[in-house]
């Protein structure tokens, strides 16, 4: 399969992974480490830290409500400055009380943009099925108020290449000129990938994994999903998008898109 998208993968910062990575990804690929509440974003920032200096271009995620002071935030962007990294993911978080002033990603954002003199880039969280606790029309105003601080627009994990589509079209038309990445899931098995995708909010395109017929023949292999074909889709909407984002869940050894051959950097964005 070929895919002229750049492309990144999202991995999560457990025991064991960088060496993982290692064997299993190209020094020089881009990687992102997520901020899950169980564990912190001090373990965001080590991992991210280690692999930049193994060669990684590394995006570390933020999350807003798990970072306890403004020293706590320079410090880290200290960190991750040294080891290489010049680009950041900020989230507000999925704890439900701040840790310290960032109740929300936009306050984190001001304060990132403060500390590195506006050189350290920021994506930001986009939702084409919506967020889990926020209608759309707010999360799009929201989306709106942060964009001048904001480098790119990565959306959440979806099943559906029209609805990445009507996404795109209606930030535009919005008024949102940011590069869109398009979130989409790696291979997968079929029973860890709902239970994942359904905490995280994602919501009718994720139905079509409980369907029968062709379609879901085409993206099920022996209980385990491919994004394949999905991808194939995305590749043709290479005039919206900037790239694509791939949610490994540490599965890095068993995704095709390492022989798609395109990594972040092959297109501007």
């Amino acid at each position: 399969m070929t895919n002229h998208l750049p492309l990144r993968l999202e991995i999560i910062p457990t025991d064991g992974i960088i060496a993982k990575v290692q064997a299993h990804v190209p020094a020089g690929s881009t990687l992102t480490v997520t901020c899950l509440p169980h564990h912190g974003v001090g373990a965001t920032v080590r991992t991210s830290v280690q692999l930049g200096r193994l060669g990684y271009k590394v995006i570390p995620h933020l999350a807003a409500r798990s970072i306890g002071s403004r020293a706590h935030l320079a410090g880290m962007l200290r960190d991750c400055g040294a080891a290489g990294v010049t680009e950041v993911f900020a989230i507000g978080g999925d704890t439900s009380e701040a840790a310290g002033p960032y109740s929300n990603s936009f306050r984190l954002m001001e304060d990132i943009a403060d500390l590195t003199g506006g050189t350290m880039a920021i994506g930001v969280a986009g939702y084409p099925e919506g967020h889990p606790k926020h209608n759309e029309l707010h999360m799009l105003d929201v989306l709106l108020e942060k964009q001048h601080l904001a480098s790119k627009v990565v959306t959440q994990m979806c099943f559906s290449a029209s609805r990445v589509g009507w996404y795109a079209e209606l930030l535009r038309r919005e008024g949102v000129d940011l590069p869109i990445w398009a979130g989409v899931a790696g291979a997968v098995p079929r029973a860890k990938l709902i239970s994942l995708a359904t905490k995280i909010g994602v919501g009718p395109s994720l139905k079509f994994l409980n369907r029968k017929g062709p379609l879901a023949r085409r993206l099920l292999n022996a209980g385990s999903y491919s994004s394949e074909s999905l991808v194939s889709e995305l590749a043709a909407m290479e005039a919206a998008l900037a790239g694509i984002h791939l949610y490994t869940f540490n599965n890095v050894e068993t995704q095709p898109a390492m022989n798609w051959g395109s990594r972040e950097g092959a297109k501007a964005s």
